[in-house]
C-alpha cells in the first residue's frame, strides 16, 4: 500500500493532487473574498523553513523580527522542528510556533504521511528531500487558518506556497535570499509562473532586482538588503596574522577555491594562517584537500561558532570565495568589524557591498592565481589594509537595522494601503548609499485589496 501510494505520487498523481488542491480553494477563495479583512500589518508572520537551526537566512529573519516587534504582533512560524533548541536566541517580543515537529513521536498517520513525497513543493527546491505529504498539508491547513495580517515567507518553497493557497485578505510577501539565476531552471519556470499572485517580492541585490522585473513583470518588487545582526566583540585591531572566512561548507561557498589560493598565499607568507567558520557537507571533502595540499597548520576548519563576531575581531582579513551569493551577510558584518576584504566577484552580492579599490578587493569569479595575488598584496601592504578597513566600516554603517528596518516599515505601510490610482509598472529608483541596493518598485494593488 505504501509503495503503491508513493510511486504514485511520485508519478502522475502530484499533478493531479495539484489541480485538485489549486482548483477546490480558488472556489473556496471566491466566498472567502468577499468577507476578507481590509489590508493590515497589524500583525506579521514570517514562515521559515527550520527556526531552530543555523544560516544566515535563520539569523538575518530573527534580526527582522525583534525590528518589527516593536510596533507589530510578530510571530516566527518554523515549518519543522529537528532540535530541541533554537542555535540563535529568539528576539524579544517575538512569539514562535510549529507546524510539524521531528523531535517528538508522531501517531501512526502522521508517520505514515511523512514517509510520502511532497507533492506541492517542486523537486528541483533543495529543502524538498526534507519535505513530504505531511509537511504539505499542515503548511496548507495552517495558511488556510490565516484572517488577515501580513505573511512574510523566506524561500521558494514557502513563496509559491504563500502565493497559491494563502487566503483573501492576507498580504503575501515573499524573499529571495540567493538570487533567481541561482535556481535550477525548472525552479525558475515555476516561479515565472506563479510568483506574480504575492503581493509583494523583496530581493537583496538589485541585480536580481532586475532580473526578477524582467521574469514577473507584474510583480510588486522591492530591494531591501539584510541588516546587520547585534554581533560581540570590538573592532578589529588587524594586528594579526589570520584570514577569516566563514559560511556553509558547501560547493557554493567555494572553500575549495580558497583552500587552493591560500596553499599559493603559503608559499609567500608562511606566517599567516586561514580560519574557516560554519559546517556542511563538504567537511570531510575539505579536510582531504587541507591534508593533501600540505595545509596543516596553516588552515582549520573551525566549525559552526555562536561567537562570530569575536572571532572576526580577532582577525587581519576577511576572505569570500563564493561562486554564487544572495547578500553576502558574512562579508557585511566583516566590513562592520573594520575588516578589510578580498572577495570573487560572483553573481550576485559582493559587488553591491565592495567597491573596488576602496573598502575592499573583487576579484575574477574562479581566478585562484588572482585571489591569492590579491590576499598578498593585502598582507604586503599593512597601510592598504587599514585604508580598506577602515572605509569598510563606514560602508558598512548602510545596512544598520535601523536603516533597513525603516524601509521595511515604508514597505509594510504601503503594501496595506487601500486600492490606489497608480499604474502598474511605474518604477521608483532610490540612489542613496548603498546605492545599488536601494528600492526600485513595481506597484500594484495588494492581495487584500484586489479581493474587495
Amino acid at each position: 500500500m505504501y509503495e503503491r501510494s508513493r510511486n504514485w505520487l511520485l508519478g502522475s498523481g502530484a499533478r493531479w493532487v495539484r489541480w485538485t488542491a489549486l482548483w477546490l480553494l480558488r472556489l473556496a477563495d471566491l466566498r472567502r473574498a468577499r468577507t476578507a479583512p481590509a489590508p493590515d500589518a497589524g500583525t506579521v508572520r514570517i514562515l521559515l523553513f527550520h527556526a531552530y537551526g543555523m544560516g544566515g537566512t535563520i539569523r538575518t529573519v530573527l534580526n527582522l523580527a525583534g525590528y518589527l516587534a516593536r510596533d507589530h504582533d510578530v510571530e516566527i512560524v518554523s515549518l519543522i522542528r529537528e532540535r530541541n533548541q533554537p542555535f540563535f536566541p529568539l528576539p524579544s517580543g517575538v512569539r514562535i510556533s510549529v507546524l510539524d515537529d521531528r523531535t517528538r513521536d508522531k501517531g501512526r498517520l502522521r508517520r505514515w504521511l511523512s514517509r510520502l513525497p511532497s507533492v506541492l513543493v517542486p523537486p528541483t527546491e533543495p529543502s524538498y528531500r526534507r519535505c513530504s505529504l505531511l509537511t504539505d498539508l499542515v503548511l496548507l491547513r495552517y495558511l488556510r487558518s490565516l484572517r488577515g495580517g501580513v505573511l512574510i515567507t523566506t524561500r521558494p518553497s514557502l513563496n509559491l506556497f504563500a502565493a497559491g493557497f494563502a487566503p483573501p485578505g492576507v498580504i503575501t510577501i515573499g524573499q529571495e535570499h540567493r538570487n533567481l539565476a541561482a535556481h535550477k531552471p525548472e525552479l525558475r519556470k515555476v516561479i515565472k509562473r506563479r510568483y506574480g499572485k504575492l503581493d509583494a517580492l523583496v530581493t537583496l541585490t538589485r541585480a536580481d532586482l532586475e532580473r526578477y522585473t524582467r521574469a514577473v513583470p507584474q510583480l510588486h518588487l522591492t530591494c531591501i538588503p539584510n541588516a546587520l545582526p547585534p554581533l560581540g566583540g570590538g573592532d578589529a585591531s588587524l594586528d594579526g596574522t589570520t584570514a577569516v572566512a566563514v559560511g556553509r561548507l558547501d560547493r557554493v561557498k567555494g572553500f575549495d577555491l580558497l583552500l587552493a589560493a591560500w596553499r599559493l598565499v603559503g608559499e609567500r607568507h608562511p606566517e599567516w594562517t586561514l580560519r574557516v567558520y560554519g559546517s556542511g557537507p563538504w567537511r570531510e571533502r575539505l579536510r582531504a584537500q587541507i591534508e593533501e595540499s600540505g595545509l596543516d597548520g596553516r588552515a582549520f576548519l573551525m566549525g559552526r561558532t555562536d561567537q562570530v563576531g569575536e572571532e572576526l575581531a580577532k582577525a587581519g582579513m576577511f576572505l569570500l570565495s563564493s561562486r554564487s551569493e544572495g547578500m553576502p551577510m558574512a562579508l557585511i558584518e566583516a566590513m562592520s568589524k573594520g575588516l578589510p576584504a578580498v572577495a570573487f566577484d560572483c553573481p550576485t552580492g559582493p559587488a553591491e557591498v565592495i567597491t573596488d579599490g576602496l573598502d575592499g578587493r573583487l576579484v575574477e569569479p574562479g581566478d585562484v592565481g588572482a585571489f591569492a595575488e590579491t590576499i598578498c598584496e593585502l598582507i604586503e601592504n599593512e597601510d592598504l589594509r587599514r585604508k580598506f578597513g577602515a572605509a569598510a566600516k563606514r560602508t558598512a554603517r548602510a545596512y544598520d537595522l535601523r536603516e533597513i528596518g525603516a524601509r521595511w516599515d515604508s514597505l509594510l505601510a504601503e503594501i496595506t494601503e487601500p486600492r490606489r490610482s497608480s499604474r502598474p509598472g511605474t518604477a521608483v529608483e532610490i540612489t542613496e548609499r548603498p546605492a545599488h541596493t536601494g528600492p526600485r518598485r513595481r506597484r500594484t494593488t495588494s492581495r487584500a485589496a484586489r479581493s474587495r
